[in-house]
């Protein structure tokens, strides 16, 4: 099966890049047909069942433990998961939201919600990121179609913003803070299902959660981190931070450019 799609340009218009640049994520709908995503459904799934090292049942995890099964860096794990992973058809348009001139790889991973798994709580990804500004961006792949029932991804538009909850990690306390927070704010909150070939773009800072998989099926959802070619690795602020630091910038010093052989650049005008 051809994946040559995942190299061929998709041109945004003025009202999505200015939707992005006032919201902080964009869902956009056709990027990838339905038989690349059936193809990739059937890669990553076997990886994510061969790498899967969670064995609690559901009900003996913790809140983080129970809103999904996270696998880290597939790309260096197998070459086909490489191709989507390095597609440069999502770089360009990570480039394009961002208005940079390129961009690289953070990490990758697989964001698994079995069924029956319970919420994402509020959260802002760059918490866990020693990145020195917030031209970052994840792209949010889901390999099926997601129903409200399985738990798509749900967006407090325009929080990119607020600075409470900032310091709060994946936790009940981060859903129940922000959450507060967010109900005295007019950001509003958007959470719609997604078609198969639908993904969404969201920027480091804003506040985004996802509701349980109240389904027996697993939501099965594939993520990049795209970040500016040139952005500077920032002194870790918690530990958290320092362990993406030495997880996935090995060797990079502080205050220089996040260039290691973790981070190759994935797309350059």
């Amino acid at each position: 099966m051809s994946t040559s799609i995942l190299n061929q340009p998709y041109t945004l218009n003025q009202d999505q890049l200015d939707f992005y640049k006032q919201n902080a994520f964009i869902k956009i709908k056709e990027v990838l047909p339905p038989e690349v995503l059936a193809h990739f459904n059937r890669v990553i799934s076997a990886r994510v069942d061969e790498l899967n090292t969670q064995t609690k049942e559901l009900k003996d995890r913790d809140t983080y433990g129970k809103a999904f099964l996270q696998i880290f860096n597939l790309w260096r794990q197998d070459p086909e998961i490489k191709k989507l992973m390095f597609s440069k058809r999502l770089a360009q348009l990570a480039a394009d939201l961002m208005e940079v001139d390129g961009v690289r790889m953070y990490h990758d991973q697989a964001l698994f919600k079995e069924g029956g798994g319970g919420i994402t709580p509020w959260h802002a990804d760059q918490y866990y990121w020693p990145l020195s500004t917030d031209r970052v961006i994840t792209v949010w792949i889901p390999l099926q179609a997601v129903p409200s029932e399985m738990g798509p991804l749900e967006f407090a538009a325009g929080s990119q913003d607020i600075l409470t909850g900032r310091d709060l990690s994946i936790s009940d306390e981060s859903e129940t803070l922000i959450g507060e927070k967010l109900r005295v704010t007019d950001c509003l909150k958007i959470s719609e299902p997604f078609n198969v070939g639908e993904v969404s773009f969201h920027s480091g800072w804003i506040f985004h959660r996802a509701g349980p998989n109240t389904t027996d099926e697993t939501r099965k959802v594939m993520t990049s981190i795209y970040m500016d070619k040139d952005m500077l690795l920032k002194k870790p602020e918690n530990d958290g931070q320092i362990n993406d630091w030495e997880t996935w910038c090995p060797g990079v010093e502080i205050g220089k450019v996040i260039d290691s052989h973790l981070n190759p650049i994935l797309f350059e005008r």
